[in-house]
């Protein structure tokens, strides 16, 4: 290690402290994200920001960090004022400017009106037809997935369902053959990676590579859809028109870059923290099983409870009063997703798992124009692997092993989950092979 590598390693811990002290003087609250027991559980900082500094400076990366539910609300559905475009940043302390701009914009980076069509284009894939018309197989899928599971009474539900169902799902609608689901599951595991603050130099340099391998993989089967288009998600992007404008080989690239990340890790994480959760409060799971007309709601309230995507940013576009301090043009916003979510000014006892609350209106897949495409979707996905779970197992409770969750930040979900079952007796659902979706044409 060079002597300056060596210095930077010393001084750094030692900077991190200082600044970390500062906040914690002049706010009362500090906010350090790469903590490990924030990463673990970071509820009782939001509350800390909510009630001692809901507009918190942070000092050690130079974003102001928005908690309340009011806020982070107006501040998602204002695209004028606050941009998700960082072409004016300049600072890159949390946040892979580097990395990310390496790999062309996409939806989430850009603002109207580039925005707007790539929005009105991709948006087609998503509509509620679609929507319905998928509901049979993703039934079959998850039961499928289930089946290989066999008799085992143990077994980690991220790898057998949660990880699997939504990778199935939309490798079938981009029209690709699902035997490659390992490679997609590596691709997307990469590529999310980029939105979280502690991605490592190695990392940031399999993203690069990763790039290139998933553009040599698309390349020709974007150029086949054109010339003879198919029922799949790849078709309908290299085909979509509006007002005479088509999506350029690379926007293709990037947009489906995007829709196999936000189609595999929030439903992924809705999923597993979504059961955990449950498995914390088994009252709750109780109630489901007596009344599952309550799931479509409880899919609504784990959204909220746990959300599988925490932190959102933005970039002021002006300078704008925000709580009564003055942020500069340029300024980075840090949204606490998770924070709003459990605001007791938007939710009555929000640190209560309640299947039946009727207070559903969370932040979980954003606002305004911004608001996350693939939502239906994951909330289709994650009824039904409910639905199935308590079909299927007269019981489930935690496994022999603890759950352990990814080294994440943004979007915060489980990488093991090992859980316990018993088996619904006399019923039987092997055979439960799904046919192809036809659900992307």
């Amino acid at each position: 290690m060079a002597l300056r590598d060596t210095f930077r390693s010393a001084i750094a811990p030692l900077y991190i402290r200082g600044r970390l002290l500062q906040e914690r003087i002049e706010s009362g609250v500090a906010w350090y994200p790469l903590d490990p027991g924030y990463i673990a559980d970071p509820y009782p900082t939001y509350r800390k920001l909510r009630e001692r500094d809901p507009y918190h400076e942070s000092r050690l990366t130079g974003m102001l960090i928005v908690s309340r539910y009011e806020d982070v609300d107006a501040i998602l559905r204002d695209h004028r004022r606050f941009r998700n475009s960082d072409r004016d940043w300049v600072r890159d302390s949390l946040v892979n400017t580097s990395i990310r701009r390496e790999l062309t914009p996409s939806l989430l980076s850009l603002d109207p009106p580039d925005h707007t069509r790539l929005r009105g284009l991709v948006n087609r894939a998503f509509t509620p037809r679609v929507m319905a018309r998928m509901e049979d197989h993703v039934r079959a899928t998850a039961h499928a997935l289930l089946d290989e599971v066999g008799d085992s009474n143990e077994f980690d539900l991220m790898s057998n369902l949660a990880t699997l169902l939504p990778m199935v799902v939309i490798a079938e609608m981009i029209g690709v053959p699902t035997n490659d689901r390992e490679r997609f599951k590596t691709w997307s595991d990469r590529f999310a990676r980029v939105l979280e603050p502690n991605l490592t130099a190695e990392e940031g340099r399999l993203v690069l590579e990763t790039a290139d391998e998933f553009e040599r993989y698309f390349a020709p089967t974007i150029e086949e859809r054109r010339r003879e288009p198919r029922e799949d998600l790849v078709s309908r992007l290299a085909q979509a028109e509006e007002d005479g404008q088509k999506l350029t080989n690379e926007e293709t690239q990037v947009t489906l870059r995007l829709l196999l990340v936000a189609g595999n890790e929030t439903t992924t994480n809705l999923i597993g923290n979504g059961l955990r959760a449950l498995l914390q409060h088994p009252e709750q799971l109780q109630l489901l099983r007596e009344q599952p007309e309550l799931i479509p709601n409880a899919i609504e309230e784990l959204l909220r409870y746990d959300a599988p995507v925490q932190l959102d940013g933005r970039y002021l576009a002006e300078d704008v009063e925000i709580g009564g301090k003055l942020a500069k043009k340029n300024t980075r916003i840090g949204l606490t997703i998770g924070g709003a979510n459990r605001d007791p000014e938007q939710f009555s006892d929000p640190d209560k798992l309640d299947v039946t609350r009727e207070e559903t209106v969370n932040i979980s897949f954003g606002r305004g124009i911004h608001h996350c495409l693939g939502a239906p979707l994951a909330r289709l996905e994650g009824r039904i692997a409910f639905e199935v779970l308590l079909e299927r197992f007269d019981e489930i409770g935690f496994g022999s092993g603890e759950p352990v969750y990814k080294p994440n930040i943004v979007l915060r979900g489980l990488r093991q989950f090992p859980i316990q079952v018993r088996h619904r007796g006399g019923r039987s659902f092997a055979g439960a092979e799904p046919e192809p979706t036809a659900a992307a044409g």
